[in-house]
C-alpha cells in the first residue's frame, strides 16, 4: 500500500500544481454554523466501515441552503473525465447527486458498483478537522496517508477502498468499497482509484494567487 501512494504521490502534486479548475476552495458559498462534530455524533454518521455519507443529524448543526461552487465540483468534468480516463470507459457513468446534513455526494453509477464522492462542509477549519479526526478515529483499518502522498492535508486511506482529506473547511471522502477490488483494463485498484480521484479533486480546491 505504501509503495502504491509513494508512485502516485508525484503525479498528484504535478496535478495539483497544474490546476486548471475555474473554482477555488476559496470561493465557496458560506454555509450555516455548527457546532464541532463529536466522537459520539460521528459514530451516528458512520456505518460500520467507517465511512460516511452524508446522512449525519444531530443537535446544533443547521443544515446550510446549498452546497458550495467548490463541494458541487466532486459530480463535475475533472473528476469525471479523470475516471472515465483511468476505466477506460466508452461513455461518462451516470451520477445522482444530493445535499444532507451538510454533505453534497455524488455517487457515480458503474457496471461494477457505486461509487460515492461526498464533501461535509463545516463552518471553519478546525470545525472540519475536528469531524475528519472523529471520522478516521471510527473507521476500520484506517492508515494515515503520509509523506508527500498526502500533499500536505491530513488524509487517511481504509483497506476497503476509501479516500478521505481534509482541507480548509472541507472533508473529501472517495469511498470505491462497492467496487471490485481491481478495476479497468490496467487492474487498477480500488484504493488507487479513490486517492488519484481524490487529488483530482483537491486539484481544483487549490487556492489561486
Amino acid at each position: 500500500m505504501k509503495h502504491r501512494r509513494h508512485a502516485l504521490a508525484a503525479l498528484a502534486a504535478t496535478s495539483l500544481l497544474l490546476s486548471g479548475c475555474a473554482t477555488a476552495a476559496g470561493s465557496v458559498t458560506p454555509v450555516a454554523a455548527e457546532a464541532p462534530l463529536s466522537s459520539s455524533a460521528a459514530g451516528e454518521s458512520a456505518h460500520a466501515g467507517g465511512h460516511s455519507h452524508g446522512s449525519s443529524s444531530h443537535p446544533g448543526t443547521p443544515q446550510a441552503a446549498g452546497p458550495s461552487d467548490a463541494a458541487r465540483m466532486v459530480c463535475g468534468d475533472q473528476p469525471m473525465d479523470r475516471l472515465t480516463a483511468i476505466l477506460d470507459l466508452d461513455s461518462k457513468p451516470h451520477t445522482v447527486d444530493k445535499w444532507a446534513d451538510n454533505t453534497f455526494t455524488c455517487t457515480y453509477h458503474l457496471k461494477e458498483g457505486s461509487l460515492e464522492i461526498s464533501v461535509r462542509e463545516a463552518k471553519d477549519q478546525a470545525s472540519a478537522l475536528t469531524y475528519f479526526n472523529a471520522m478516521q478515529a471510527l473507521a476500520k483499518d484506517a492508515s494515515p496517508i503520509e509523506g508527500l502522498a498526502n500533499l500536505g492535508f491530513p488524509a487517511y486511506e481504509t483497506g476497503d477502498g476509501s479516500a478521505v482529506f481534509q482541507k480548509d473547511s472541507f472533508v473529501l471522502q472517495v469511498d470505491a468499497s462497492d467496487l471490485p477490488a481491481t478495476l479497468g483494463p490496467e487492474g487498477v485498484s480500488r484504493n488507487a482509484l479513490a486517492y488519484q480521484l481524490s487529488t483530482t479533486i483537491l486539484a481544483c480546491w487549490v487556492k489561486h494567487p
